[in-house]
């Protein structure tokens, strides 16, 4: 076996840049992405997030059910970490199917920080994509809500619906920005690092931990929260007689889902927070210090 020491980097990047895009390619890219993004039509772009809205929801679909009938002994922090993986289809559905998801397209600031873009235009495309997520993930709470899948493993798919919900609604309002933050952190790092990929295993391998990581960790996503929240909602306050009863529970435990509590307590600081850890921690960080500077 010949050990190959190499002493000249750009003969190096030369070799790498074969496998994988280079930081400042990436740059780029990132930078291209958002310009089209912002720019195509606004009606395909609502049409595109509704998918999203919907991939991201059965993602959450697939979470509760893995994390429905854990036995009281299991290891918390391995329980969530099977979560946070099988969640994970959700983004890898977003990016390899192309549709557009709003904490992601908040990476398009990079365009206009550069001139590619107007603030209108970065503005319209975030407006319309977070109505377009909105209504795929209330898309995927109505067909949830009439397959009575609610009622699965004896009403304890249910239940933890309503306890993951009513969790999210009691952070208070700079918790829910924090997390929003650390959550789009992960998630546009691992859009970002998909850039580098040239392959449809490079990208999908690279975004699996680091949404795990958001996810299994309790970080808050406002797309991902436009289901489960609104779906605890309906549960609380909709639930047959049968689903409390065969839960040994009152729905006055969970009278505090409401709409109000939704948006004040959760969606707003979330979503604040999801654009400052996506737009500026991740893509104009990552922006500025790999794109070409001069000697």
């Amino acid at each position: 076996m010949r050990v190959i020491f190499i002493k000249d980097d750009e003969y190096f990047m030369e070799k790498v840049i074969e496998f994988m895009l280079s930081p400042t390619q990436m740059a780029a890219l990132g930078e291209d992405a958002g310009a089209y993004k912002a720019k195509k039509n606004q009606f395909l772009s609502f049409l595109s997030a509704i998918s999203s809205g919907a991939f991201i929801a059965l993602a959450f679909v697939f979470y509760t059910t893995t994390q429905t009938g854990i036995a009281p002994d299991a290891s918390w922090g391995l329980t969530k970490l099977v979560g946070g993986m099988v969640f994970a289809l959700g983004l890898i559905m977003v990016v390899v199917m192309g549709t557009e998801l709003f904490t992601s397209s908040s990476m398009t600031i990079v365009a206009r920080v550069t001139g590619k873009i107007t603030t209108w235009q970065m503005l319209r495309n975030w407006f319309v994509v977070y109505c377009g997520n909105f209504f795929g993930a209330i898309f995927i709470v109505t067909l949830i809500w009439f397959a009575g899948q609610i009622m699965a493993d004896h009403g304890q798919w249910g239940l933890t619906i309503l306890k993951t919900a009513q969790h999210k609604i009691h952070h208070t309002w700079l918790e829910a920005f924090c997390l929003g933050m650390l959550c789009n952190i992960m998630v546009c790092a691992a859009v970002w690092m998909g850039y580098a990929g040239k392959t449809l295993t490079d990208k999908v391998l690279i975004m699996i931990l680091p949404i795990g990581m958001f996810v299994g960790s309790g970080f808050e996503h406002s797309v991902a929260n436009m289901f489960m929240i609104p779906m605890g909602i309906i549960v609380s306050h909709f639930g047959a007689v049968e689903f409390w009863q065969s839960i040994g529970i009152e729905p006055s435990q969970f009278a505090d889902l409401t709409i109000a509590n939704f948006v004040f307590k959760n969606l707003i600081p979330v979503t604040l927070g999801n654009l400052i850890g996506g737009g500026f921690c991740i893509a104009l960080v990552q922006y500025f210090t790999s794109k070409p500077h001069a000697h």
